[in-house]
């Protein structure tokens, strides 16, 4: 029996099971679902312990990170809640932690990686991003050689750093504009002979990846939430605490009530903010003035089948909207409570509860998961040497030829035929 078939959300078609679209066209995200209807933690490293729920037929031991979940004392205290679960995304080695990008992009990025190569892909992946998905797929590639095409804005290239002496596989280009100019020149580029796009939302494998963070929390507090806070940019971080909430449902043993999402953005670019609350949108200077402009996505899968919509309706949750000030007093609370530094992401994810308490929301009686999507960087430059990745071409998004110096540059450094792109 196959470990997992992918469908359609609106036709329920069996897809072939890398497809990240459905082929009838529809707007629809596409689902695994998984043989092994109960989660038993497996004797693996790292986030590969969920193996029954991740859509890959082996894994890369190289990924020894996962999320961490402990109760907290310090913040919960301070906030004057009952229970208080942080699953946090780091590097953190008194709580053995050792997600070495510091985010939880890393849980997308081996996943997504262990699938290209059961595919033995050869063709250059190419990522979109603001820092760090890139970083942590430079991270993974380092490790396989996978040849990558990072594209970034330029404003975001200094997150762009590793802890590998070889990163001969990557080949990093800045852009003279924003995350989504980012997104659609790299859509351009992967839509070329030679390239292959990693699938942003659409790919099972980085939502499934991501989804382990509520397994751990579930798995270590053993039951299902009744809130669940996270910062988002795109939002699939929601969508896939959802999904992961559902099969946990099915299994049985963790309760029978799905968690509320409460997704947190940052302030003055907050598009599924507007979206949900029905509001203007955002000004076309952002993500200038963001407390993080990784939290900024021009097009998230708001609308779509499955997508940031249907997750805040179908949990009862709902998105809040995050100012400078109220993130930098978050991180200062958390950082002080808990006694380990935080990314600016994963403030505006503390500021998120705090609104939510605010709000009536969340009550202090209630079970709660705090997503700290990444943290520890001050403790990783205490213990490794971090180093910045070269760019190898910086173009504008005006640029009507970037896209052809792209592969040029892409040919130069891969050694590429001309046939090859």
């Amino acid at each position: 029996m196959d470990k997992y078939n992918v469908k359609c959300l609106l036709c329920g078609e069996v897809h072939d099971p890398h497809a990240q679209s459905c082929k009838r066209g529809d707007d629809s995200l596409l689902r695994t679902y998984y043989t092994a209807k109960q989660l038993i933690p497996g004797d693996l490293p790292g986030i590969w312990r969920y193996y029954d729920w991740l859509p890959t037929d082996g894994i890369i031991e190289e990924g020894s990170g996962r999320t961490v979940t402990y109760r907290s004392k310090g913040l919960a205290y301070a906030l004057g809640l009952d229970e208080l679960w942080i699953a946090f995304n780091g590097y953190w080695p008194e709580k053995d932690a050792y997600l070495m990008t510091c985010t939880f992009k890393d849980l997308e990025s081996f996943p997504t990686m262990q699938r290209l190569r059961e595919q033995k892909e050869k063709r250059v992946m190419v990522v979109a991003s603001a820092g760090n998905t890139a970083r942590a797929f430079a991270h993974v590639c380092s490790i396989t050689g996978q040849p990558l095409l990072l594209v970034v804005p330029a404003q975001s290239a200094h997150r762009l750093w590793t802890l590998h002496d070889d990163n001969h596989s990557i080949c990093l280009v800045t852009v003279d504009g924003d995350y989504f100019d980012a997104i659609s020149l790299a859509g351009d580029i992967s839509s070329r002979e030679g390239f292959v796009n990693e699938g942003g939302a659409r790919n099972v494998a980085r939502r499934d990846g991501m989804a382990t963070v509520m397994l751990d929390a579930v798995l270590t507090s053993k039951t299902l939430p009744d809130h669940y806070l996270q910062a988002v940019g795109s939002g699939t971080g929601g969508i896939s605490a959802w999904e992961a909430s559902m099969r946990l449902l099915e299994d049985g043993r963790f309760g029978t009530t799905l968690p509320k999402l409460h997704l947190g953005q940052s302030l003055p670019c907050a598009p599924l903010y507007s979206m949900w609350h029905g509001i203007e949108t955002v000004d076309p200077a952002c993500p200038r003035g963001m407390y993080d402009d990784v939290l900024f996505n021009r097009k998230p899968p708001f609308a779509v089948r499955g997508g940031v919509s249907d997750a805040l309706e179908a949990t009862g949750g709902t998105i809040y909207a995050v100012s400078n000030k109220e993130a930098s007093r978050a991180r200062e609370l958390f950082e002080d409570c808990e006694g380990i530094d935080i990314n600016p992401a994963a403030a505006v994810a503390v500021a998120t509860l705090v609104q939510a308490l605010e709000a009536g929301n969340v009550k202090p009686d209630e079970r709660i998961v705090l997503n700290i999507t990444g943290g520890g960087q001050k403790l990783l430059m205490r213990d490794y040497e971090l180093k910045q990745l070269p760019v190898s071409l910086a173009v504008s998004a005006k640029d009507k030829e970037a896209g052809i110096k792209i592969v040029e540059k892409v040919s130069e450094i891969f050694g590429l035929q001309d046939d090859g792109v």
